[in-house]
């Protein structure tokens, strides 16, 4: 099964500073319900610590919410919080759903993250060199200031009788 990869970066969401995946996503993605995906992962607890996993505060999957504009809460729908995986956690879930879809599926997504790294890693880049170059335009006009100034506090010692620049000699 082959995953636009478009689709899956519109899936990673950034929640206390890191890029994660909702575990309804991923089921989706893997084609199973998401109460498979997290018995399966209740099932494997011991392969996912905190750093692969974790699972939204109450405040935080409302933000998130707002985000993606879904409808308010009422019947049906989920009963838990959702459980969002690290970029880690994915990876480890290949090794718990064994199927050829999962395997796949996990191929992209990792080269999703793999080009978000890079995308941010450059952006970072940009923003350094921009930086750079905003700090040497201030120090140039700050010098370039600072001169016209002492030209503009300096006495004026052109005589009433030097002739100026472009006009014939009085003589």
């Amino acid at each position: 099964m082959q995953v636009n990869l478009n689709q899956i970066n519109n899936m990673i969401y950034i929640i206390r500073g890191q890029k994660v995946m909702l575990d309804s996503d991923l089921a989706k993605l893997y084609g199973v319900e998401t109460k498979y995906l997290n018995k399966q992962v209740k099932r494997n607890s011991s392969r996912f610590p905190e750093d692969f996993m974790f699972q939204l505060k109450a405040e935080e999957y409302k933000a998130l919410r707002f985000q993606f504009g879904t409808s308010k809460d009422g019947k049906g729908g989920r009963r838990y919080q959702p459980i969002v995986f690290t970029e880690l956690g994915v990876a480890m879930l290949s090794s718990v759903l064994r199927s050829e879809c999962a395997t796949q599926v996990n191929i992209s997504i990792m080269r999703t993250f793999v080009k978000l790294r890079s995308y941010y890693a450059f952006e970072e880049r940009i923003v350094k060199k921009v930086d750079g170059l905003e700090q040497n335009v201030t120090h140039v006009f700050k010098v370039v200031f600072e001169r016209l100034d002492k030209v503009e506090s300096l006495p004026d010692s052109m005589s009433e009788d030097r002739t100026k620049i472009g006009l014939k000699d009085k003589k």
